[in-house]
């Protein structure tokens, strides 16, 4: 296989990394050819050479050298091995030197100028100093052979985001790695610099610089997710020579694209978030660049355009991002754009049916029509035809109708979504010709019949849920068979049967089992040993008793679980509570477990109400957050739960009615400063109620009256910044201390005070207390599946098969769903009887 290397020409300056070391190696065959060949021809123009010194890729046999062009045909040639090696050894030398060369002076200067400005937390350019070679500075890259600044890499490091209530210290180390400050001018001195990435950086307080604009040697530039804001600046049309642009997850705006006209060489455009919606020239401007592969305008706040406009039915496009907007139908012009790849129009207000396609868009490989759209045909048999088709959402429409055995005909497909439609009838035995499926998703919708037996040929297939639906019989052996599986959902269905320990012989890999409310009864075998390691298991209403099950001992990464109502009478096994990972999220409820518990080890939920559990209440951790102990026996004093200030420090949901506590109420509820519900009733509890207690309600209401007049926070949202809310009961209680004053009223317990609570108070604020309550559960239960969403959304961030320019979308996820979790109302109410 034959080496060109042209010594002249364009081409030659494009692909040679190291120019000297080319005419190094013209002169080392010059000198041989003078010792040993006068009869080569060393050519001035071209020199091709077959070299020994890379195999397997070079074949070492022959050199050949030429006269003329490249394209010459070579007719002579030499049998010449060892003096080759002088040829790599000349080349790798004079390379070797050009890469020690020091930085222009004057970029440096410009560099630290630029640095200057800037604010570093992290240090991250604790190399740029005075006097060094700045082409050896942390994200500087120079040309090799003339020393210019080519590249720029000054992206924040790749941390993801850490949840709402992770610890101050990750908070901290995550915006600490972000550089903040101002651009300095001094960027235009860098007259070579090609390529130029600021994204994910903190420069919150400026707009995008003017300056951008005049880097005219610029072919990449990526200033995503940088927290810029104002209206985008219309010079940076000017840039020519840019191929990828990433303006995208900023606060910007643009009344017209026009100046996007000017970028006549872009492949990639994003203008995620932007505001655009007076931007009504965006299909006109963007749909003329002769270059462009990508473009990603999702979230920008467009709407629907004529149908009149045209276009160019052989554009280059192959991907198209337009999710997040408020278009109200497909548009009909994506129709004529033949050689797309992927679309994306998620979350729009997609109105109809679902338009048939009849084979105009016979290259998709993704097509994504999820999310907050209100398509309400039936699947069209055109979508099926799309046997290219990798990835398919139709997830959180109101489709109906049946999934058709064509969907076989989708061979190519990977990710399948059908989740939250109306679709009905069975799932077709086809969806076992499905040979690459990896993700398939059909929960939440109406259909019927069993689970079909074809599965087990799905021998890539990761996810797998069909819950909440309305299947029956029984739950098929040929899912043990699915030995790649990693998620698998069938709860909230009608399954019956017996499952035996077989079932999961081959589920190596599995990390999330959720198949509560079924009519299921587990019986493995006493000493059975699971393959798998869960991090995530529901089992509730299965019967899994009457012995606790002794399988979840060797469940060593376990961290939510629920086995609820599962027909367990046993004692509450030591082994259980000294798991090596703390639970998250522990449910045992309407168990008849019995015993008592002195250490309870989960971080965030507790729910043990309606056991027979017995004894004082169990030391728990400080992070506690919900904690169900109703319905028990526990006795004793509330001291040991409460008093101590290691435990309970962020508890916001308390209820431990229907006990057996006594005595009084201990007054040390001031280091309960999240607490929103809290539910005694129904013990032997006497005495007064403490001023601790009463500091709660006068708190809250305090809250209510300066509400409106709480300072805003840049770093808090909206949703932490509500007010607090203090749901009280005490029913049943001989609680002497009548009154518990708050702003201007008065409430009172067990009718004992002079001015009875009123009843109809109590009727309107009940229909109230069980959404509230259920709201605070669903919301925490979101949150904590929002950890586990990457188990449930494997292969659901954007994909560009196409072109590979993509990132990931950069949405905020379930986080932002999550985080409504922290809103409180103002309410105090004590229930009489």
């Amino acid at each position: 296989m034959r080496m060109l290397l042209c010594l002249s020409g364009f081409e030659y300056a494009r692909f040679s990394p190291c120019i000297d070391a080319a005419y190094a190696i013209r002169e080392a065959l010059s000198w041989l050819k003078a010792l040993l060949f006068d009869n080569v021809v060393i050519g001035s123009n071209c020199l091709a050479v077959m070299t020994a010194w890379t195999p397997p890729i070079i074949d070492a046999s022959e050199i050949v050298v030429s006269h003329g062009n490249c394209n010459h045909d070579y007719s002579s040639s030499i049998s010449f091995f060892p003096f080759l090696l002088l040829i790599p050894a000349i080349c790798f030398s004079i390379c070797h030197a050009n890469s020690n060369l020091l930085c222009i002076q004057s970029e440096r200067e410009a560099l630290l100028k630029f640095k200057n400005h800037l604010i570093d937390p992290s240090k991250r350019l604790s190399s740029w100093v005075e006097g060094g070679d700045c082409c050896k500075w942390i994200g500087v890259v120079c040309h090799n052979s003339t020393g210019y600044v080519n590249q720029l890499h000054l992206a924040a490091p790749p941390l993801s985001q850490p949840d709402f209530d992770a610890p101050l210290a990750e908070w901290e180390a995550y915006v600490r790695s972000k550089l903040q400050g101002k651009i300095n001018p001094s960027l235009l001195e860098l007259k070579h610099l090609s390529s130029l990435d600021l994204s994910s950086n903190n420069f919150s307080s400026i707009h995008i610089p003017k300056i951008f604009g005049l880097l005219e040697s610029l072919t990449y530039l990526n200033l995503s997710y940088a927290q810029f804001q104002g209206a985008i600046p219309h010079n940076l049309g000017n840039l020519s020579k840019l191929q990828y642009f990433d303006l995208g997850g900023n606060d910007l705006k643009s009344k017209s694209l026009q100046w996007v006209s000017g970028l006549s060489s872009l492949q990639y455009l994003d203008l995620s978030y932007a505001d655009l919606h007076k931007a009504n020239d965006w299909v006109q401007v963007t749909f003329k660049l002769p270059s462009l592969l990508e473009l990603h305008l999702p979230g920008c706040d467009l709407e629907d355009v004529p149908s009149s406009i045209s276009v160019n039915s052989s554009k280059s496009l192959v991907v198209l991002d337009l999710s997040g907007n408020f278009l109200s139908s497909v548009p009909k012009w994506i129709f004529s754009l033949y050689g797309l790849v992927s679309i994306y129009l998620s979350e729009n207000s997609l109105e109809g049916p679902i338009p048939d396609y009849s084979g105009n868009i016979s290259f998709l490989e993704v097509l994504d029509l999820s999310g907050w759209n209100h398509l309400n045909s039936s699947i069209p048999n055109s979508l099926y035809s799309l046997n290219r088709l990798q990835f398919l959402s139709l997830s959180g429409n109101q489709l109906q109708g049946t999934i058709s055995s064509a969907i076989g005909n989708l061979s190519s497909v990977t990710h399948l979504y059908l989740s939250e439609n109306q679709l009905n009838g069975q799932i077709p035995l086809s969806i076992g010709e499905l040979s690459s499926l990896k993700l398939f998703d059909v929960s939440k919708n109406q259909l019927n019949g069993q689970i079909p037996l074809s599965i087990r040929q799905l021998s890539s297939l990761k996810l797998f849920d069909v819950s909440e639906n309305q299947l029956h019989g029984t739950f098929p052996l040929s899912i043990g068979e699915l030995s790649s599986l990693e998620y698998l959902g069938f709860g909230y269905n009608l399954l019956g049967g017996v499952v035996l320990e077989t079932h999961f012989s081959n589920l190596m890999r599995l990390i999330t089992l959720a198949a509560s409310h079924n009519r299921l009864r587990f019986e493995p075998n006493s000493s059975w040993i699971p393959s798998f390691q869960c991090e995530w298991i529901e089992l509730g209403d299965w019967y899994l008793g009457p012995k606790f099950p002794q399988w979840l001992k060797f469940q060593k990464k376990l961290s939510y679980l629920d086995i609820s109502n599962a027909g367990i009478l046993d004692v509450m096994p030591t082994w259980f509570l000294n798991l090596p990972t703390p639970f998250e999220y522990l449910n045992l409820s309407f168990n008849q477990l019995t015993g008592g518990i002195s250490y309870l080890n989960v971080r965030d939920t507790v729910d043990l109400s309606s056991n027979r559990l017995t004894g004082p209440f169990p030391r728990v951790l400080s992070t506690l957050r919900f904690l169900f102990l109703s319905n028990n026996s526990f006795s004793g004093s509330l001291s040991q739960l409460l008093c101590d200030s290691s435990s309970g420090k962020r508890m916001e949901v308390l209820y431990i009615d229907k006990n057996l506590i006594s005595g009084d109420i201990p007054d040390c509820w001031s280091h309960c400063q999240d607490l929103n519900i809290l539910n005694l009733g129904s013990n032997n509890l006497t005495g007064k109620i403490p001023p601790s207690l009463g500091l709660i309600y006068a708190r809250a209401q305090q809250a209510e009256t300066q509400g409106s007049n709480l300072p805003k926070q840049a770093h808090y949202s909206k949703a932490q910044q509500s007010l607090p809310l203090l749901l009280l009961f005490l029913c049943n209680c001989s609680i002497k201390q009548t009154e518990l004053k708050g702003k201007g009223s008065t409430f009172c317990f067990d009718g004992l005070a002079s001015e009875p609570h009123p009843r109809r108070r109590w009727i309107q604020t009940k229909r109230g207390i069980s959404s509230l309550f259920l709201l605070v559960l669903w919301l925490r239960r979101l949150s904590l599946r929002g950890r586990f969403k990457k188990r449930r959304q494997m292969g659901r961030s954007r994909v560009t098969p196409a072109t590979g320019l993509g990132g990931g979308d950069g949405g905020l996820g379930l986080g932002a769903v999550a985080e409504r979790e922290n809103q409180r109302v103002s309410l105090f109410f004590l229930k009489t009887m």
